[in-house]
């Protein structure tokens, strides 16, 4: 059992496994820090463990029972918050859903402004020309 990510040089690769079409398959490198572990769980996909002799594998993988769209919109909104934590992250295009992506980024734009509050009042400056003068 070889890594995808490991062969790739990223952090994560998503894709769907020829055996296994029944679900879409998440992998992250050899050794990837717990950070990235818990956005891929926090994201509802499901944690894989197999040791081996040598290294132990993790992954991820879609949940059982979920609809093609489903899971693709899944995996789909699963990379942003992984891409802003300033991970790579590749995705097959066969699994990517460009709706779902749209909705996470139009999701994450509005958690952003509602943060930073209401947008700031320029400073008041000097009174305009055009205001008219007392004589």
């Amino acid at each position: 059992m070889g890594n995808v990510a490991d062969e790739s040089g990223t952090d994560v690769e998503i894709y769907r496994r020829a055996f296994n079409p029944d679900v879409i398959h998440v992998v992250s490198r050899t050794g990837a820090p717990e950070e990235l572990l818990a956005l891929l769980d926090s994201a509802g996909l499901e944690r894989k463990t197999e040791r081996t002799s040598g290294p132990v594998y993790v992954w991820h993988e879609t949940p059982q029972g979920l609809s093609e769209e489903e899971q693709k919109g899944l995996v789909t909104r699963s990379i942003l918050p992984v891409l802003i934590a300033d991970y790579d992250v590749n995705i097959d295009p066969d699994v990517y859903d460009v709706t779902a992506w749209a909705q996470a980024i139009s999701e994450h734009r509005s958690r952003q402004a509602q943060a930073s509050g209401p947008p700031a009042l320029p400073p008041a400056g000097p009174a305009s020309s055009t205001a008219p003068r007392s004589r």
